[in-house]
């Protein structure tokens, strides 16, 4: 299905959204007050190392990508002294999830020389796309083989035709009768004049009185190409991105008004619907039920770390309403603070501070008019 280039667009765009986002463990200090838990393990292996050979990023990636195309990614948990200490991936395929009669979960790894190996529940990170039982994520190319398998079809049918020097099939029409050594040269001529892609175009030479009959439509009359488009429109929609990130802008206005709607609703309707399974499946399976001031949180603020006007507009606003302090900025910037640097503005409340003096009786300015 990865060939299908609608497929691998979906799944790279989706897996790499997701990727990189950075996941920060939070600690709760009190109702109001979070803080970075950067001495934490978990803070190192989303940010520095998960394994011994991959980055997080790629160790994100591919499990994202394991769950969109098997919806299902685990990831075994090395733990020392009661801290996780590495995430080795598993490959989905060998891997069997089953829920006994007492509702506990345990995965059955098959090793590659054959070994079968049994996991707890808590031994393993498991990452679950949409579910019917509640245990086992359903593949999304399983429910859409049948589309899938056409967009297949559809390119192999292309491949085979511009192969063939685009040229459709139908019949030639001799007025005597050909001998066997006749029809075997006019069959070889003709198989050389389709397999060559420079003739594609040109006119056949017909000889002793021959006619070329059409049986079979073109490619345009047959819509090819636009059985081409609805079926990249179907495979776009089962993995919810839409049509204009795949490349297919003509109906670029059917997720919303314009290109920047669109992105928005991907944020708002489908990337959520990737970050809050990490957060909640890192919450379940890595953080201790002892640390209950511990959470993951995915910062949704890489999503605008590509677009600056974007990224300076949200700056303004936060120094402005007084949400955060010149330094916090600086801090997201990756600069080093400055002194003076840890206050926060006052919002601009004009309204409120007329509404005030007016309580306290003060009697509002008289005007006069010369």
């Amino acid at each position: 299905a990865m060939r299908v280039a609608t497929v691998y667009a979906c799944v790279r765009i989706i897996s790499g959204a997701v990727a990189n986002m950075p996941i920060a463990i939070k600690r709760r200090l009190d109702d109001r007050t979070r803080l970075d838990a950067t001495d934490h393990p978990l803070w190192q292996i989303f940010h520095r190392r998960p394994n011994r050979w991959q980055t997080p990023q790629q160790f994100k990636r591919m499990m994202e990508a394991g769950r969109l195309l098997r919806g299902n990614a685990y990831a075994m948990i090395v733990r020392s002294r009661g801290r996780v200490q590495e995430l080795i991936p598993l490959h989905p395929d060998r891997v069997e999830t089953i829920q006994r009669d007492d509702l506990s979960i345990v995965h059955i790894y098959t090793r590659k020389d054959g070994r079968r190996i049994l996991f707890g529940q808590s031994d393993v990170f498991h990452l679950t796309g949409l579910t019917l039982d509640g245990v086992i994520g359903v593949s999304p190319i399983a429910y859409a083989r049948e589309t899938i398998g056409d967009a297949i079809q559809m390119q192999r049918h292309g491949s085979n035709l511009f192969r063939n020097g685009a040229q459709v099939s139908g019949f030639l029409k001799h007025p005597g009768k050909l001998g066997p050594e006749g029809f075997e040269n006019l069959r070889a001529s003709l198989d050389q004049f389709r397999s060559d892609g420079d003739q594609a175009g040109k006119n056949l030479i017909l000889e002793e009185g021959m006619e070329w009959s059409q049986v079979s439509m073109n490619s345009v009359d047959a819509e090819w190409i636009e059985a081409r488009k609805f079926s990249r429109t179907d495979i776009a929609m089962m993995f919810g991105v839409p049509p204009h990130m795949i490349g297919d802008t003509e109906k670029s206005t059917s997720w919303g008004s314009g290109i920047d709607s669109q992105t928005q609703a991907f944020v708002t309707f489908v990337l959520e619907d990737h970050l809050i399974p990490w957060e909640e499946t890192v919450n379940r399976d890595l953080i201790s039920e002892s640390e209950t001031d511990l959470y993951a949180r995915c910062n949704r603020r890489a999503l605008v770390r590509g677009d600056i006007n974007a990224r300076w507009k949200a700056h303004v606003n936060a120094l402005q309403w007084g949400v955060m302090s010149p330094n916090e900025v600086r801090a997201l910037e990756d600069q080093n603070p400055r002194e003076g640097g840890d206050i926060y503005y006052p919002p601009p409340n004009t309204a409120g501070d007329n509404n005030d003096s007016e309580e306290a009786g003060d009697e509002p300015a008289q005007t006069t008019n010369d």
